[in-house]
């Protein structure tokens, strides 16, 4: 992802979203209810609507080691150690609470309050480890198709849905299989309407141009949001506690 636009004098970021991307962190979809399961959209080949939303896989720190990535971050000299044992710097999520600090929109006192109440969670009362956020497995049945006699099974992915009040933002926590090990994990993605996106021309009713980029706009208005959405990565998992303890205690020192 191309690198933020920090707007100093107005106290502003802007996220570059890029609308093409058929793979990896950001997403259109789309769907009519903010429950409803979203589906893909082809935007290049379809028209931009209404019901159309980003969807955000957003990070919140960085593998320093990892220097193409690691160029991206603005912060490329901020450093802690995460619970991966990991040498980190500050990215996406976490970036943008460190400027609003700076910038005195984000206290102190509002991010020792995070890390108040993370250290009042035990680690058996997270996300991970609540028993009933399983992945689902029916029993199997027979089903013949075309000749072929199959084994059938459904299996149902938990989904938590958070909206934030006054905000068209939501975010979904998805519980999923772990990619390269045994077990599963709860994965934070942020969501919000095609609408909250700044382009040269409305989205609305058009396709979308080659490698076409756009922006979101962080801002006094919504950066409480993002302070929420740090509070929320810290109950997901015992290592993400880690990791955002030891970010709010780099922003603040």
């Amino acid at each position: 992802m191309p690198k933020i636009l920090i707007k100093e004098s107005e106290h502003k970021i802007e996220v570059p979203i890029v609308l093409t991307a058929v793979s990896g962190k950001i997403r259109i979809k789309n769907r009519s209810i903010v429950n409803e399961y979203g589906t893909l959209v082809a935007v290049r080949r379809g028209e931009f609507a209404l019901s159309n939303y980003v969807e955000w896989q957003i990070s919140y720190d960085v593998v320093k080691k990892e220097t193409e990535k690691l160029a991206e971050s603005s912060l490329p000299e901020t450093e802690f150690i995460g619970a991966n044992s990991k040498t980190k710097a500050l990215y996406e999520l976490s970036e943008y609470i460190w400027y609003f600090h700076k910038w005195s929109i984000v206290s102190k006192k509002e991010l020792e309050s995070v890390v108040n109440y993370l250290n009042s969670i035990p680690d058996n009362d997270l996300i991970d480890n609540n028993s009933e956020l399983q992945i689902d497995r029916s029993h199997q049945i027979a089903k013949n198709i075309n000749g072929f006699n199959f084994k059938y099974t459904q299996v149902k992915y938990p989904l938590l849905i958070y909206k934030f009040n006054g905000y068209e933002i939501v975010t979904e926590i998805k519980i999923t299989e772990k990619q390269y090990a045994v077990g599963t994990q709860p994965m934070l993605y942020l969501c919000f309407p095609i609408t909250e996106l700044k382009s040269k021309t409305n989205l609305i009713g058009r396709c979308a141009e080659a490698k076409e980029i756009a922006h979101f706009e962080i801002s006094e208005s919504n950066i409480k949001v993002f302070l929420e959405m740090l509070k929320m990565f810290g109950i997901l998992s015992k290592n993400h506690k880690h990791d955002i303890l030891q970010i709010i205690n780099t922003i603040i020192e």
